[in-house]
């Protein structure tokens, strides 16, 4: 309004009106004394904002209400169909003598013009202003023709309706042509106005408590905000065929209810319940989880709405709506669910206003309620359609279920022997079926099965019994929400209220299963109640924030352990002197799987996120291959320590290395090709597992790629892993019994100290992949503390690979410094090898030894130290005696040789020559 006063207007002799904008105040009246004809010439100076008037009578005068700082304005656009409001009333007229008609008319109009400016001025025009007043005109969305809709106020001394009718349509069926624009009438309709005002209201809302008094049509009531009664709200009853309230403009009034805790101070009364719904509905939009106090109170405020209210159809609706908002949420509902299942049920049990049936339906929750007469009803079914988007899910009653049903319910006839008789003072038995789309309102208290399904229910208001141990079945169908390829163990069951001292849980009682495939699930069960299937996953999922913090140790531990398997592997495979022996050689392989194991694991979902089901198969083959070559050559390290401790005298193995190497990379290929070969659709991504093509969508970057079968899993990763584990811990304690002997024997100024053996167990510890062990005990109350242990053990493996056989070896730090370091910090090569530990510069063998006198794989002479010689240099000098050493060991753990079945003495000169030679 401010910028149709401020424009600049020129009449017919060119007089300029020029008003100042700052002394320009509006005042909302009930009615005008007096109204101004609008020029002909005058045009509309915006097309988002206009005025227009109209020829009217006089009227009384008006009372002044007060002086508003706000503008109300008289143009507003609604879907595309643009208002003027005007609100004039003839004062000489009375009640009884007025009438109010709708018109609809389509016009067409010829000449350069403006619709929104030359159709006010036609009317105006073409309308006795005698007679009649134009209280609202609205323009219509364009289409070949321009159309419109106006109210009009006839004022007549005798009401004839026929006869005003037919004085406007003529009036306006009377060709217009002022020289420039020219105006034809077409399908003009008229309809009389029986309510011309809307009715006093009370409205509850987050501003405060509104009373709307009764006004008429095409006027604005006017009402002080609650909190500030300097400021005011409007609101205009819309004059129209259903004369009607339009939503407040209370723009101006500060918030009585600023947080949900607030609604404890608003009264609910059955004239205000609906009201505060949308209060609630208004609290709960910007809400992304709601705290325990809030939502007791607003649970609570359901209750009361519930019990003061009678529940229409409408009313009902909008309780759903909430209720379907806080499952949104994401709260924890845990406490909640008895009381969010009893709401829901009250609403269908309270609701009145419909005939036969009615559905109320919103996002994440719907309710059918079907009134029956018993004896007509044979059976009943309830069913769902898919609920994949963000759409209300698709309720159908006593029809067939078809693709995209997520979940269906069937009843037998012979539940009609639980229905009351019908009397004239009963009502109707009513049977609702209720449908959950949030399975997290449904917590599930053991620790594997999970709910794998949305959650169905029925019940039977007015009932003569309780409905259970029926003699025919309730048939349960529900659709997986994670498919169960690979025939897990999946369990029908039912919602108790009485379960979890009060809280409610599954139970099983009365209900099993008919049958299952990978999409969907069907249960008989003989009683009502909420119906739901649970999984039962082997590799349950922890809770989010537990889940969280072990994933990024994960992530950590396996970048730390690939840098430092890299350097590992850098520094065997630059300096040829500290891989010439075979321990060296069976780490360098050993520190290459566990590279490719944490590379391939710290790349998987990367690789995932491509979304190609072919790529996510070689991601998650090639992780198993590396899992399973890590193993393997942790069991190649403890056969190599037992050939090099327990049979150190009487084995002999021709191409020992090439032969490990064949083992420790062979089996792994042997396992994974085997499993392509059997069934190549167990390693995936949970998403691939009801796709059929090579190339398959993966919608969600967050997908493993990794094994999917669960028997494929435990056969060939947790048995495999299980076996190996179980023959290192064998040696291992063989190896911890020959050192205990060994320090008995010992000579006195030999026996090295504790921290000494220390550093030597949890060498072999890693080494062996001990700590892999762990995994099988992860379960249980201490489940949560066990997978942390096991996650930061084995994820930093490389770690204390390099550690211990990088950090802590003298020959190693020796090469370093020959090679790496500068000045003083550099040593000399020759004196530095010469120095290092070695077993070699034990009793030396006679090299001039006839190579036939010894066969290639027979027991050594063991009463001479002469074939303890485990070193490359004397190895290649007598190639016929080779066989596996512990010269790795002996220089990073200091453990000593142990030769089987020899004497006391010589173990002791044995093990006194060891520790002269180790450094």
């Amino acid at each position: 309004m401010y910028a149709d006063l401020s424009v600049v207007y020129t009449d017919l002799r060119d007089l300029l009106l020029l008003a100042d904008v700052s002394t320009i105040y509006t005042t909302p009246v009930e009615s005008f004394s007096m109204t101004t004809t609008s020029p002909q010439s005058a045009t509309a100076t915006s097309n988002s904002v206009s005025t227009s008037t109209f020829n009217t009578a006089s009227s009384s005068t008006f009372t002044q209400l007060t002086t508003l700082k706000t503008t109300i304005t008289t143009t507003f656009t609604t879907r595309g169909v643009t208002t003027y409001t005007i609100t004039r009333t003839p004062a000489n007229v009375s009640g009884p003598s007025e009438l109010y008609f709708e018109v609809k008319v389509n016009v067409s109009i010829k000449g350069h013009c403006d619709p929104q400016a030359i159709l006010p001025n036609w009317l105006n025009m073409s309308l006795p202003d005698d007679l009649m007043m134009v209280l609202d005109l609205q323009l219509l969305p364009h289409t070949e023709r321009e159309s419109f809709i106006f109210q009009v106020q006839v004022s007549v001394q005798q009401s004839d309706t026929q006869e005003m009718e037919d004085q406007i349509r003529h009036c306006l069926l009377m060709p217009y042509d002022n020289g420039s624009v020219s105006i034809a009438t077409q399908d003009v309709q008229i309809s009389r106005i029986f309510v011309f005002q809307c009715d006093a209201e009370t409205q509850q809302t987050l501003k405060g408590l509104f009373q709307w008094p009764s006004t008429m049509g095409g006027r604005y009531a006017v009402c002080a905000c609650p909190k500030n009664p300097q400021r005011f709200a409007v609101r205009l009853c819309k004059l129209s065929l259903s004369t009607h309230w339009l939503e407040p403009d209370d723009e101006d009034c500060p918030p009585v209810v600023e947080t949900i805790l607030d609604l404890d101070t608003i009264e609910v009364t059955p004239e205000n319940a609906l009201n505060v719904l949308e209060m609630i509905e208004d609290l709960l939009r910007n809400q992304s989880s709601l705290m325990y106090e809030e939502l007791v109170t607003v649970l609570n405020k359901l209750k009361v709405i519930i019990r003061v209210s009678v529940v229409t159809p409408q009313l009902g609706q909008a309780l759903i709506n909430v209720i379907s908002d806080i499952l949104e949420t994401n709260s924890n509902l845990t406490p909640f669910t008895n009381t969010i299942l009893n709401i829901t049920e009250e609403v269908g049990d309270m609701m009145v206003g419909y005939e036969g049936s009615y559905t109320l339906c919103a996002r994440a929750v719907a309710i059918s309620v079907v009134d029956v007469v018993p004896g007509q009803t044979s059976s009943l079914s309830f069913g769902v359609l898919s609920n994949w988007t963000d759409m209300k899910p698709e309720i159908f009653i006593n029809r067939y279920p078809t693709d995209g049903t997520v979940a269906f319910i069937s009843l037998p006839s012979v539940l009609q022997k639980n229905f009351a008789q019908y009397g004239v003072n009963q009502k109707h038995p009513r049977i609702q079926f209720q449908f959950y789309a949030n399975p997290l309102l449904f917590p599930s208290h053991k620790e594997r099965p999970i709910l794998n399904t949305f959650v169905v229910s029925a019940s039977v208001t007015n009932g003569s019994s309780p409905i259970k141990d029926l003699p025919e079945d309730v048939t349960i169908m529900l659709h997986h929400l994670q498919p169960n390829r690979y025939d897990k163990e999946v369990q029908c069951v039912y919602w108790n209220f009485n379960k979890n001292n009060g809280n409610g849980d599954w139970d099983d009682h009365g209900c099993r299963k008919y049958n299952s495939t990978a999409g969907n699930t069907t249960c008989l069960c003989n009683h009502l109640t909420h119906f739901g299937v649970l999984l039962d996953v082997s590799r349950t999922q922890l809770d989010p924030a537990n889940e969280q913090i072990l994933t990024i140790i994960t992530y950590a531990g396996c970048g730390v352990s690939s840098l430092f398997l890299g350097i590992t592997l850098l520094t065997y495979m630059a300096f040829e002197k500290l891989r010439r022996d075979y321990p060296s050689q069976i780490l360098i392989n050993l520190s290459l799987a566990l590279l490719g194991l944490n590379l391939v694991f710290l790349l998987n979902s990367w690789l995932s996120s491509w979304g190609l089901y072919g790529l996510c198969v070689a991601a998650a083959s090639m992780l198993h291959y590396f899992l399973l070559a890590s193993f393997t050559w942790m069991g190649l390290e403890a056969i190599n320590m037992y050939f090099a401790l327990v049979k150190v005298f009487n084995v002999y193995v021709p191409s020992y290395i090439l032969k490990f190497c064949a083992l420790g990379w062979g089996i792994p290929l042997v396992i994974c090709v085997t499993v392509l070969i059997v069934n190549r659709d167990a390693y995936g991504g949970q998403l691939y597992t009801d796709a059929d093509s090579t190339l398959k969508p993966l919608d969600n970057s967050d997908t493993f790629c990794w094994l999917q079968d669960d028997v494929t899993f435990f056969v060939s990763v947790v048995a495999y892993a299980g076996l190996i584990c179980l023959f290192n811990i064998g040696v291992f304690v063989v190896v911890l019994i020959q050192i205990r002997r060994m320090r008995f024997n010992s000579p006195a100024g030999t026996r090295r100290g504790l921290l000494q053996d220390l550093k030597g167990v949890a060498s072999l510890t890693f080494l062996l992949g001990l700590t892999w062990t762990v995994g099988f005990f992860t379960w249980g109350p201490a489940r949560v503390v066990l997978l942390y242990l096991f996650s930061g053990l084995n994820t930093l493996q490389g770690l204390f690979v390099f550690l211990f056989h990088c950090l802590l070896k003298e020959n190693v730090r020796k090469q370093w410094r020959a090679y790496l370091c500068f000045g003083r910090f550099r040593l000399d090569e020759n004196s530095e090898w010469s120095n290092s530990a070695s077993v070699r510069v034990l009793a030396k063998p006679k090299e001039k030894r006839s190579r036939a006198a010894v066969p290639s794989v027979r027991s050594v002479n063991s009463n001479s130290t002469e074939s303890t010689s485990a070193s490359s240099d004397s190895s290649q000098r007598d190639s016929f005696c080779k066989r596996p050493n512990l010269d790795l060991f002996v220089n990073s753990v200091v453990l000593p040789q142990a030769q089987t079945g020899a004497t006391d003495t010589q173990a002791l000169s044995f093990y006194k020559e060891m520790n002269l030679t180790s450094g």
